[in-house]
């Protein structure tokens, strides 16, 4: 191997590194996102009635 594959070689792993921290934090961000937006699904389900009963059963009888 001569100096210019290995300086060749040094700059291509530093290219991969730079690169998976890159992948990694975009990664984390779209993580962090869909956390926020399950956060926000939750709370926007209504709350159950203080009657649990209330809107629960159907009254069929004929």
């Amino acid at each position: 191997m001569d100096v210019s594959q290995i300086a060749s070689l040094a700059t291509g792993l530093d290219n991969l590194d730079l690169s998976n921290k890159v992948n990694t934090l975009m990664l984390k961000k779209t993580l962090d996102n869909q956390q926020s937006a399950a956060a926000s699904l939750i709370e926007s389900i209504p709350q159950l009635p203080a009657n649990p009963a209330i809107g629960r059963n159907i009254n069929i009888a004929v």
